[in-house]
């Protein structure tokens, strides 16, 4: 097992992380798609094994809450069994392919991903953050979600790859996008990205051949809201319900913490909100303390307070890693030392306007009963 307060990595199924309430297994499907039995087996699983809990994270995957070590291998084979972990460790930790949700058969976000995932054991071994992101659709919805290299819909109606933190990116076609991320990746390390650890970091002149001007289509704002987990946390049987309540024949998850059946039922189901005007759905917290032994400050039960109060996002960080939340917020909370840091704009440990507020102080400061 691998000490929880190291940075640089997340878990995954092979290489679970020690938590508070026990080890974290992460569940990366494929596609970011769950048929019926693969939501029925992880219910089961996450209940025989775990808590019974889910975290949906900003990379549309799925972590199992509260693992007894006693139990992990038995849980990893039981996960491989059912399609959800790859067999092999090494070809589990690269697959970090985000797609856009509203992927169909044969488009080609789908062509590409597949592509990718054929090809990741071509992939040099890249920080064990970084991912890629598909997201070819009329319109991006996937600008701020975290991933290093992109390929996405150019403004003039092609594909473009971008290296994430670049304006732009350079035109290529559909059937050599694989090729082409392959061949930045190997540029970011030969560049001497390692050291920076993330693509938006590494201030490296591109390789000629990936210098263009080429510029993504402006981000949607308008997707189907799907239904929403506060926080991200749901119990894993809630997600049967959910297929039972709305028929789907399968359950899309998203990186913006929420759940896309395929079905054009809209029922509501515990646990669950529906549409968009809910604040919790704009605001953003770790598990904290005691689930995290990062975190010195709870956290959710406070954003949960302040969240009607705060115009813009919010975001509640047990720590300074920002695990909920990689891009700056409206208000931002970092805990240190048993108290929080308040800074406005910001990510979770930039500067900040305030030090050492307690709860009680930031309630008051935002007019929260």
């Amino acid at each position: 097992m691998t000490a929880f307060g190291r940075r640089g990595w997340c878990p995954d199924a092979w290489r679970p992380m020690m938590a508070g309430d026990g080890l974290i297994v992460r569940v990366k499907p494929r596609f970011a798609r769950l048929t019926r039995p693969q939501v029925e087996a992880l219910a089961d699983l996450a209940g025989r094994f775990g808590s019974g809990a889910l975290d949906l994270t900003n990379r549309a995957n799925l972590q199992i809450r509260g693992v007894r070590e006693g139990g992990w291998r038995e849980l990893l084979a039981a996960l491989v069994d059912n399609g959800l972990v790859d067999e092999d460790p090494e070809a589990e930790g690269r697959r970090n392919v985000l797609v856009a949700p509203g992927w169909k058969p044969g488009d080609e976000t789908a062509r590409i991903g597949e592509a990718l995932l054929a090809r990741l054991s071509e992939l040099p071994r890249l920080p064990g953050k970084m991912g890629l992101a598909v997201d070819t659709g009329a319109s991006a919805v996937l600008t701020a979600c975290p991933a290093d290299f992109r390929i996405e819909r150019a403004e003039g109606g092609g594909l473009l790859i971008r290296l994430d933190g670049r304006e732009s990116g350079v035109a290529v076609h559909a059937e050599e996008a694989a090729d082409r991320v392959l061949d930045l990746a190997r540029w970011f390390i030969e560049s001497g990205g390692i050291a920076a650890g993330r693509a938006s970091r590494h201030l490296a002149p591109l390789p000629a051949w990936a210098t263009g001007k080429s510029r993504p289509v402006r981000t949607s704002l308008r997707c189907d809201p799907g239904y929403g987990v506060p926080f991200g946390r749901i119990a894993a049987t809630s997600l049967v319900e959910l297929m039972d309540v709305t028929g789907a024949a399968a359950l899309r998850i998203t990186p913006w913490r929420r759940i896309h059946p395929e079905s054009s039922v809209a029922s509501p189901v515990a646990g669950f909100l529906l549409g968009t005007d809910d604040p919790l759905l704009r605001t953003d917290a770790c598990p904290g303390a005691p689930d995290c032994p990062s975190s010195s400050v709870q956290t959710r039960e406070l954003a949960a307070r302040l969240a009607p109060r705060i115009a813009g996002r919010l975001h509640v960080s047990g720590c300074a890693k920002g695990c909920a939340r990689s891009r700056p917020s409206d208000v931002t909370l970092t805990g240190r030392d048993g108290a929080f840091d308040l800074a406005f704009g910001a990510r979770a440990g930039d500067p900040p306007a305030h030090r050492g507020l307690s709860a009680e102080q930031l309630i008051a400061h935002f007019g929260a009963s």
